[in-house]
């Protein structure tokens, strides 16, 4: 009766303290304002409580083992996105708004990872704890290695990376210190500040190439080789293309041809030409037979399913495949026979699709061009296969006028590229330039991806649709076209997208009006950013920015996973198989969508390491630029000749206080008056390079007129020195 007595009592000062408390507090501190510090019994008791509120979710365990009272609330999954600082926020389907998590309340959680977190309602906004990590995004983190007395400590590399991990001596793994590392955590004690971790993988020397490459891999998710069983497994693959050419369509007797960038070693699709009576012509789409060969669920197909994409850095291509497949036999390579999946046209003069027909083929590749070869002779009109590549050019050019008359929005970008020597230093920049021979095989690959996307997604009359993958892309975003107008006005262009298909065509206008000015980057850059992000799903709403109402990726399935699904299911389809199942595929979608992303992030990430890289030997070399863009922090400056961007500090600017003033696109210096905005031309100097954060700082020196403007702080004060002694007031330009 007493026992009972004593826990009722127990519960009874619990709950009165709980609510009497909102702060996070310790153990020790419960005990003591329940007065037992001394009853071990009682102690007992009350730890039997706690852990027992702590299940019910009336408390929050933390990781440094305070406890918090919960408020009332909601629970919500989400993805969490965490800064360096340890600040966080939640996005969720289940809200409307990101819901703030403050440092203490992560409960372990890392950028990327799918988790439950408990929200409340502030003043200010709503709140939320960390309650359960549903789903880590990564374990593993590319960091240097710093040695300790007893083991090791990783600091990440990855700036959404908040925390150290901690490595046991005995996983150090023969790693020394400050070695660049891939370090995996293995577990992360309740209250402990780091996780604990092991060295999995010595990656090299901060800035050797290999290990700086292979970190940008690690740090967004993406392997950077194959396990010796997946290679293994691609080596056994069999060759058994002669006893499928009886069950195929052959081709080896029309002319066919491939085109490629110059550096390439996979070659996945390739273009035949025939012509037929009355003018027409018959254009066959051959693209790589890849599912041929990689069976489903086997271990080559559950790694390509796990990478998703071949991930292309600046001086290397990661593909999805294992060489034996991608660069072997898959690769549509000249004067060898190759198994196909094709869509062959009928087209007329005109280039409208007359007929067209989709199966298994055998083609024989009669010769391997580059870009710049085709280039050559659709600019001279002749060369090899000269009659082939000009037809084709023609009809590429009238398919791509009919595109751009029904909607499709172009964009024209420079983008700059970097050559490379041996040890992967960038020595030089050029750009991709979009010339007729990439539109040439553009515009066929297109045909050839919505007219499949259109056969699967238009069925017969009363036929119910299948399940199919689509690539879709959605409407543009109607607040960033709004901010996109007022950015064009302010640099001198008049525009009004209107609604529907207005919007695409006045797009269009106002690209072409711009091209070739010092406005065309900034302005093709917002309106990039307008589009909404293109991803592969089972739910099809068309693709706005190339106005297909039926759009998916069939042609290149060397290195997409999306495309061997598309390949499977369009099998399937015309054996008349019935319907996969919506919810597998979907899923697949999904990864696919999200690992895209991430090599699309690494990519990026190796064109600002291999930058930084590049303008290392010219700090203090002067340039002319364009502001790219502008935040509270400071100005982004594109250097004209190479494109390369770097910020210049707002507090560099030493002749006044500035500002940022976010609806106009500016700074403005609060006594000068002194504006900076999107587009405007000037000078810096670059004055520091980070490799560690692939980061470039500049300072701002004069405009293109010769006016004084805001210099390095050194450089102005010893301006205002020599003044001083020869005597003479020099009147401030403002």
């Amino acid at each position: 009766m007493r026992g009972r007595k004593n826990k009722t009592d127990i519960l009874q000062k619990l709950n009165f303290y709980l609510e009497s408390v909102s702060r996070p507090f310790s153990h020790s501190q419960l005990l003591k304002s329940l007065r037992i510090k001394k009853d071990a019994n009682r102690q007992a008791k009350v730890a039997a409580a706690v852990d027992a509120l702590v299940k019910e979710g009336r408390l929050v365990l933390m990781p440094d083992g305070m406890y918090k009272p919960r408020v009332k609330g909601v629970e919500i999954t989400g993805v969490i996105d965490v800064t360096g600082g340890g600040l966080a926020y939640v996005e969720s389907e289940q809200s409307e708004v990101d819901i703030f998590v403050p440092p203490h309340a992560l409960n372990h959680a890392l950028h990327g990872d799918t988790v439950k977190v408990f929200v409340r309602q502030t003043p200010r906004r709503p709140e939320g704890d960390v309650v359960e990590i549903v789903k880590r995004a990564r374990t593993e983190f590319a960091g240097v290695l710093r040695k300790m007395k007893s083991g090791a400590v990783v600091t990440p590399d990855s700036r959404h990376m908040h925390v150290d991990i901690t490595i046991p001596s005995e996983h150090v793994a023969g790693a020394r210190d400050g070695q660049k590392v891939l370090a995996a955590i293995i577990d992360w004690p309740a209250n402990a500040r780091q996780p604990v971790g092991k060295v999995v993988d010595i990656l090299g020397k901060p800035g050797e190439n290999n290990a700086e490459m292979h970190a940008i891999l690690a740090e967004y998710g993406l392997p950077y080789k194959f396990d010796p069983a997946v290679e293994s497994a691609a080596d056994e693959v069999q060759d058994d293309i002669k006893k499928e050419l009886p069950k195929r369509r052959d081709f080896r007797k029309v002319t066919t041809l491939t085109i490629d960038p110059k550096d390439a070693k996979d070659f996945d699709d390739a273009l035949s030409l025939s012509r037929l009576r009355g003018g027409h012509f018959e254009v066959g789409v051959h693209i790589a037979d890849v599912t041929h060969y990689v069976r489903p669920d086997s271990v080559v197909d559950k790694e390509a399913m796990r990478r998703a994409t071949s991930v292309y850095l600046v001086d290397r291509t990661v593909p999805m495949l294992p060489e034996r497949l991608s660069n072997g036999l898959c690769s549509l390579r000249p004067k060898e026979e190759k198994l196909c999946f094709s869509a062959v046209f009928e087209l007329d003069k005109d280039a409208n699709v007359v007929a067209q027909w989709f199966g298994k083929t055998v083609i024989k590749s009669n010769h391997r061009f580059t870009y710049e070869e085709v280039q050559d002779i659709i600019d001279s009109g002749a060369g090899d296969f000269d009659k082939e590549i000009l037809a084709l050019h023609q009809l590429a050019q009238r398919l791509r006028a009919a595109r751009f008359e029904n909607g499709s929005v172009g964009f024209e970008r420079a983008e700059a590229r970097f050559d490379i020597d041996k040890s992967g230093k960038p020595i030089g920049v050029y750009f991709r330039e979009d010339t007729p021979s990439h539109q040439l095989v553009e515009e066929f690959m297109l045909l050839a991806n919505r007219s499949v996307a259109e056969f699967i997604g238009k069925p017969p009359a009363k036929a119910k649709p299948k399940t199919f993958v689509y690539r879709v892309h959605e409407n543009p975003n109607e607040q960033k076209l709004y901010s996109l107008s007022h950015v064009a006005q302010q640099l001198g262009y008049k525009v009004n997208f209107g609604k529907g298909a207005a919007i695409s065509r006045k797009l269009n206008e106002l690209l072409s009006e711009v091209r070739g000015s010092k406005a065309q980057n900034i302005l093709e850059t917002l309106a990039l950013r307008c589009m909404a992000k293109a991803r592969y799903s089972t739910s099809n709403v068309g693709h706005y920015g190339l106005a297909f109402g039926y759009y998916t990726h069939f042609t290149s399935p060397i290195r997409r996973y999306p495309d061997m699904m598309v390949h499977r299911l369009l099998e399937r389809y015309l054996e008349n198989g019935r319907s996969a199942k919506a919810d597998d595929y979907e899923a697949l979608c999904k990864h696919s969508s999200q690992m895209e992303g991430q090599a699309a992030d690494a990519e990026r990430a190796s064109i600002k390491y291999k930058m930084a890289e590049y303008m290392q030997d010219k700090i203090g070399m002067e340039y002319s630029g364009t502001i790219s863009g502008v935040t509270d922090r400071g100005i982004y400056v594109e250097i004209n000749e190479n494109k390369i961007e770097g910020m210049v500090l707002l507090r560099s600017l030493r002749e006044d206080f500035f500002f940022f003033d976010e609806d106009n696109y500016r700074v403005v210096g609060r006594r000068t008056g002194k504006t900076y905005t999107l587009g405007d031309a000037v000078r810096i100097r670059v004055s520091n390079v980070n490799m560690e954060k692939k980061q470039l700082d500049y300072l701002m020196l004069e405009d293109p007129d010769g006016d004084e403007a805001y210099e390095d702080g050194e450089v102005a004060d010893a301006k205002k020195r020599q003044r001083k002694k020869s005597g003479r007031r020099v009147q401030k330009k403002s």
